[in-house]
């Protein structure tokens, strides 16, 4: 039986990972701050644990208790909108606690006991936001940019000692978190794309392309990513798009409240 880390297990993608890999017969290992959540749902073949990733403690706590892990998925993640000449340094920090410490934590843990037991795959969950500017969402941007390029630094090195990486580069998911974005403006860039992804999409891409075809980079939808990826070769050109983009997003937005 193969067993399977999912962080941020509680809700959104995290949940219907977890919901998946119990379904195709894994031992599952669901952690969240929100212990209280996954609780509800512990068996013996989906193990739950309390995980602040933002604790090396806590990580350690916990891979104390795993002899075998074939696949790690580091999702959790947070997002606060803001233009940085409002947000709190508060709110900069809490980001770059979760969304980056967090994934170089478990990546650190599970690359330690991968590369003793001869493999594994370490999948990490980015953002198209980090392949290109985002006014609105810089920490979160940053954020994301630091965990694409975190992965692709080590896939190299891992793969050495049979261990697979993959970062997950998704554009908006229709999730909390999107919810969440609704009422700050500064978040009109993340609704400016042509369609919202399922949860499903996202299983679906880590299923396939990253577990199956063992893709280093996946971006979603490919094309958006390849867009962004372009628009960080020009960044000084691409700010001639914001408004529009961004007029664009902020009418997604108000469609969106009316649902």
């Amino acid at each position: 039986m193969k067993t399977i880390l999912i962080t941020g297990a509680a809700q959104g993608i995290g949940a219907a990972l977890k919901d998946y890999f119990y379904q195709a017969g894994y031992q599952v290992i669901a952690t969240d701050i929100d212990i209280e959540t996954l609780q509800k749902i512990a068996s013996e073949r989906l193990l739950v644990h309390a995980l602040d990733v933002t604790k090396p403690d806590q990580w350690e706590s916990l891979f104390s208790t795993i002899t075998q892990l074939d696949i790690i998925i580091n999702n959790a993640g947070i997002i606060i909108p803001g233009f940085m000449a409002e947000i709190s340094i508060f709110d900069a920090s809490s980001q770059i606690d979760v969304n980056l410490k967090g994934v170089i934590y478990g990546s650190t843990f599970a690359a330690k006991l991968m590369t003793k037991q001869g493999f594994g795959h370490i999948i990490n969950v980015a953002s198209l936001a980090g392949l290109a500017p985002i006014q609105g969402l810089a920490v979160y941007a940053a954020t994301k940019a630091a965990v694409r390029s975190f992965t692709l630094s080590i896939a190299a090195e891992l793969k050495t000692k049979g261990v697979s990486t993959s970062v997950v580069c998704p554009d908006l998911v229709d999730t909390n978190m999107l919810t969440l974005q609704l009422d700050y403006p500064a978040a009109a860039l993340t609704f400016s794309g042509n369609q919202i992804l399922t949860k499903d999409n996202i299983v679906d891409a880590i299923i396939h392309r990253a577990l199956k075809n063992k893709e280093l980079e996946i971006l979603i939808p490919r094309s958006r990513g390849w867009l962004g990826k372009i628009g960080n070769l020009f960044p000084a050109s691409s700010q001639f798009l914001t408004n529009t983009l961004s007029k664009k997003g902020l009418s997604k937005i108000e469609l969106l409240k009316k649902r």
